[in-house]
């Protein structure tokens, strides 16, 4: 049986996206995993775009909010930004509340490339981190 797992940021844009469509990528026969914001502003482009560039395809992904998934379980409920962190209720039927930070891709500034390269160096972590975290030692 797959395990499930939630990835939850805030909008639900860029980095539980990416984290939802990583883990689906590199293991998505062993995982159920499923993303949330607990303020859901849409699917950024920048995501999608970084994403293609490891040819994994998010853009039939949508952003939804944590209320959609709130009375499912999970046995991994993963936070991916300081403020879901804060704002994440006590979810139920969960197995484990685990917090990994990354920076806002989003909130970049500079020029196009140099904003770009922001959602390539967030996705590259979190890839890092599925990595570490769910495939080590399987």
């Amino acid at each position: 049986m797959k395990q499930r797992v939630l990835f939850l940021c805030t909008g639900n844009s860029a980095r539980s996206q990416m984290a939802e469509g990583l883990l689906r990528h590199l293991a998505g026969d062993q995982f159920d995993v499923y993303s949330a914001g607990t303020h859901p502003v849409g699917l950024n482009p920048g995501a999608v775009i970084a994403m293609q560039e490891l040819g994994v395809d998010v853009s039939a992904q949508r952003s939804k909010s944590m209320d959609e998934l709130f009375d499912q379980g999970f046995d991994y409920v993963i936070t991916v930004c300081d403020r879901a962190k804060e704002s994440c209720p006590r979810w139920p039927h969960t197995g484990h509340l685990v917090h990994w930070s990354f920076d806002d891709p989003a909130a970049a500034t500079g020029s196009r490339e140099e904003q770009h390269q922001a959602f390539r160096t967030v996705r590259d972590q979190i890839k890092a981190r599925i990595e570490e975290f769910f495939l080590v030692g399987r």
